[in-house]
């Protein structure tokens, strides 16, 4: 499976648009590769080089395995997309957050997209430690994409 974005490539710097510096909308992702058993495609997106440990930036989950991305600016609600569910992001918002790092060294900035082999049962709202033990014994393939942003 293969998570990329036709706005910022793999390692590169996510756009200002994309951030809390901008209109913080959340960027195009796209993804191939879908494994055929896949019930249901799930992401997070996290700052692994927050002061304060992990920062989580968006949970989506119970995106339709048929789908082939996201468009840019997902709305901030509970429900999207046709049944998509979001979570609550480290800012304690619904949906997603951009990249606000402190200081002036940029950060890492991981969207990881998860194939699920079934429909979480879950509520909108989700924080990123219940979504994670939810979702550990369902992972049948995980992509990975990373941008960076500083200030």
């Amino acid at each position: 499976m293969y998570l990329f974005s036709s706005s910022f490539k793999e390692g590169q710097t996510i756009p200002r648009k994309h951030t809390c510096d901008g209109i913080d909308i959340s960027p195009r992702l796209s993804w191939d590769n879908v494994p055929d058993n896949c019930k249901s495609l799930a992401l997070i997106c996290e700052d692994p080089d927050a002061p304060a440990g992990t920062w989580t930036h968006w949970i989506i989950f119970n995106i339709s395995p048929d789908t082939d991305g996201l468009p840019e600016a997902v709305p901030k609600t509970r429900v999207v997309l046709g049944g998509a569910k979001q979570g609550i992001n480290d800012f304690g918002d619904l949906g997603y957050g951009g990249p606000c790092p402190p200081g002036k060294t940029p950060h890492r900035y991981t969207f990881k997209l998860y194939a699920l082999n079934s429909i979480l049962k879950l509520d909108s709202g989700i924080d990123r430690r219940s979504f994670l033990t939810v979702i550990n014994d369902r992972i049948l393939s995980e992509a990975r994409l990373t941008g960076k942003y500083g200030r």
